[in-house]
């Protein structure tokens, strides 16, 4: 296992100049504010996974990070940090790398533009073919940088000690007797330490998958290997696909590794294992990846992928606020996005969060943002949600941004002839941006001939929910008048704002494109205590709601008992990492991860009967039963980084659903095992409603005297699951893929007797 050009190999880039010119690395400048540029070298270690930077000073520490903590790398001067601290003239030579989760981008500047190009395309390169890399490459990967982190003396042999640290470096806890026994086994030669073969002996003894042996077993009945009628068995009695031979033939041809088993059509152990790490064969049915339902619905009949306070890093009093907010946001597929508008300084409105001490952006540079981002994750309606807190005057300038930025794609007139009686689709709308806000009087106003203008001083901002005031600090708010310009009025068009009285009051005076706003506590008790009220007052009309004011730590609430309810536009604190915000990206995980997802159409019926809460007989009673067993786990990362730390793990299959199907089992813990953990646990569930049903695995490092650790998880529809034996991703806090870490599961679902 010679370390020279096997990174590059495994990342698909030997040879390319530009992975070279990373490997070399070089100088830049890191820019702070408009007098603070240090310079910094940066260079990619041997490992290509691992980005080294180093201070000029010497009594600076050098720091490493990892490169699959990237987000993006933007050349140009796209950052709010680049556009507020550099001049237009160094343009070309900036870059900003933008890391997931909360940690600040990193703003540089380059020797030359040359430079920033072969930095950003570098970079660029590197991610995506590390995000790329099959399972078995990203384990082989994993593997080698952690040989190489254990090969202190750096001669690529490893003593037993050395043996040791890798062992701890790849989350396996030993004791040292069998630690022994296992050098021993693969210490041939007898010299004391491992080198070539026997480290790729001691590699295939770890990697070895004794389940996988089981399985593959039963039906390699062809001279020990598979051929397409014993795959083609497998697929259809185990995995419960409905396939053909010629399938099960393209499968062996694709996934066999070995050419001569390829040329005799077989499959060996290597191949098969190969085909069930593919995302093809992973428990997530890869049908429902691309759009796959009927978007030609009203847009008030889909589920809507919405962020609360969009503008906000961190927390609700003292956070920066930023552009980059949206933008992560609208990457992670985020449809309905809040911008919370105030007077700023010059005529020019900003957005923060009001009466606190968080940070202001101006807000045309948020409309710059989200026009930029909208559309890169999904072609479906952006709805711009406001909160206007502006004079009449700097309303004026937020519709003049709107129109000048947004152009075209701002609908700022009802779709088709004539006055509208109902929303138009996701499809209809595909590019286009809604604004959600106050309006002077009703939509129909605009198409009569001799309209009365409302008074002007009769709409309040607060009108929204009669607790909206709860979303500031109460000592602060007032139920002042609100003075609203024309031409910002004018712009609402399908997602008026109104006070809620009560769903009669609702179904008699509103009209469709009225909506109102619910804090979270007053949604519950209505979805609670009127849930088919509420289901039916959905089937007509939107609904929003959003955390209450008190969650300052930007924490969340379930959203599941609000979409059981049939509420559309459910708005969570995007920047707070969570069970809830899993949730909510397992439910938007389907339809191309566009954040519409069509409702049941049992909750698009107006006549409906469907109660979450009683579950009185009807169409949307589907009992099934979810058989699962949990085998094994594969390549845990450590929850605590300390060398001697290693994680004793354990799964928690959860459903979430109506309430007489949230359900949750767990496995009992392996101890000091988090490289290849076995459980072999079976586990059953009851699922009335499976359509508003969602599972999540959960994977925790089991501490006896306080909680559990949070490891990995992964939520997905209970309709999107694939039966049979299948892989499951693991997803870290910030919800990205772990590169190397599964869990191993067979999943079937019967209809209950």
């Amino acid at each position: 296992m010679e370390k020279n050009g096997i990174e590059s190999k495994l990342t698909g880039m030997e040879g390319d100049p530009d992975l070279q010119f990373l490997l070399q690395g070089g100088d830049l400048l890191k820019v702070l504010s408009p007098s603070w540029k240090k310079t910094r070298f940066l260079k990619l270690q041997d490992d290509c996974k691992t980005i080294w930077r180093e201070s000029k000073k010497t009594f600076k520490s050098n720091q490493t990070f990892p490169v699959d903590s990237i987000a993006a790398v933007r050349l140009g001067r796209q950052s709010e940090g680049l556009k507020k601290n550099t001049e237009e003239q160094v343009e070309g030579r900036c870059f900003t790398i933008v890391f997931k989760g909360r940690r600040k981008n990193l703003d540089l500047i380059a020797s030359s533009e040359e430079e920033a190009g072969s930095w950003v395309r570098g970079l660029q390169k590197l991610i995506s073919s590390l995000n790329n890399l099959s399972a078995d490459q990203a384990k082989d990967h994993w593997i080698f940088s952690c040989l190489r982190k254990a090969d202190k003396n750096k001669d690529s042999k490893l003593s037993q000690q050395e043996m040791k640290n890798f062992l701890q470096l790849l989350n396996i806890g030993l004791d040292d007797d069998y630690a022994e026994m296992l050098f021993k086994k693969c210490d041939k030669s007898g010299s004391g330490y491992l080198a070539g073969a026997e480290i790729e002996h001691f590699y295939d003894l770890l990697t070895h998958r004794e389940e996988i042996d089981v399985i593959y077993g039963e039906y390699a009945k062809t001279t020990g290997f598979m051929n397409a009628g014993n795959l083609l068995e497998f697929l259809t009695k185990e995995q419960r696909e409905k396939l053909t031979l010629a399938d099960a033939q393209k499968i062996i041809e694709k996934y066999e590794p070995d050419e001569q088993a390829k040329g005799k059509s077989l499959l060996s152990k290597d191949g098969f294992l190969m085909y069930l790490h593919d995302p093809e064969a992973m428990v997530f049915n890869l049908d429902h990846k691309q759009v796959y339902q009927d978007m030609q619905q009203p847009l008030n009949h889909y589920f809507i992928n919405s962020s609360h306070n969009t503008y906000l890093m961190e927390d609700q009093l003292k956070g920066p606020s930023s552009t980059e907010a949206y933008v992560r946001a609208l990457l992670k597929g985020c449809r309905c996005v809040e911008l919370d508008c105030w007077d700023g300084s010059d005529n020019e409105p900003v957005i923060y969060h009001g009466y606190t001490l968080t940070s202001k952006i101006l807000f045309k540079d948020a409309i710059k943002a989200i026009k930029e981002y909208a559309f890169k994750k999904s072609d479906y309606p952006v709805i711009l949600s406001l909160e206007n807190h502006c004079s009449v005057e700097q309303q004026s300038v937020m519709a003049q941004h709107m129109s000048s930025i947004l152009g075209s794609a701002l609908v700022t007139t009802p779709l088709g002839d004539g006055m509208p009686t109902n929303f138009p689709s996701p499809e209809e709308l595909k590019g286009k941006f809604l604004i959600k806000g106050k309006r002077l009087n009703k939509l129909e106003a605009s198409f009569a001939e001799a309209a009365e203008e409302a008074d002007n001083t009769d709409v309040t901002e607060e009108e929204e929910s009669s607790n909206e005031a709860d979303d500031k600090p109460a000592e602060k708010t007032s139920k002042k008048k609100l003075k609203l310009a024309k031409d910002l009025s004018d712009m609402v068009i399908y997602c008026k704002s109104v006070h809620f009285n009560s769903f009669e009051d609702a179904r008699k005076n509103q009209s469709f494109y009225e909506m109102s706003s619910f804090k979270e506590g007053k949604a519950v008790k209505l979805a609670e205590e009127s849930a088919n009220a509420y289901i039916r007052h959905n089937v007509e009309k939107l609904s929003r709601i959003y955390p209450a004011g008190s969650r300052t730590d930007s924490s969340n609430y379930n959203p599941v008992p609000l979409w059981n309810a049939g509420c559309q536009i459910v708005a969570l604190n995007f920047q707070t990492a969570c069970t809830e915000l899993d949730i909510n990206q397992g439910r938007f995980l389907v339809n191309g991860m566009g954040g519409y997802v069509l409702k049941p159409a049992y909750m698009r019926d107006a006549a409906t009967e469907f109660d979450p809460i009683t579950l009185t007989r009807g169409d949307w009673l589907q009992h099934k039963t979810l058989h699962v067993m949990v085998i094994s786990g594969q390549q845990l990362p450590k929850v605590n980084q300390k060398k001697s730390s290693i994680v004793d793990p354990l799964v928690k299959v959860q459903i979430y659903g109506v309430p007489a199907d949230v359900a949750e089992k767990e496995t009992s813990a392996v101890a000091n095992n988090g490289f290849n953990p076995s459980w072999n646990e079976n586990f059953q569930f009851d699922v009335y409603v499976p359509e508003l049903a969602l599972v999540r695995f959960l994977i925790e490092d089991h501490d006896s005297t306080s909680a559990n650790e949070f490891i990995g998880q992964y939520t997905l529809p209970f309709n999107s699951l694939k039966m049979g034996y299948r892989h499951v991703p693991l997803l870290n806090r910030n919800g990205d893929k772990l590169p190397s870490a599964g869990l191993f599961v067979h999943v079937m679902v019967v209809d209950a007797k």
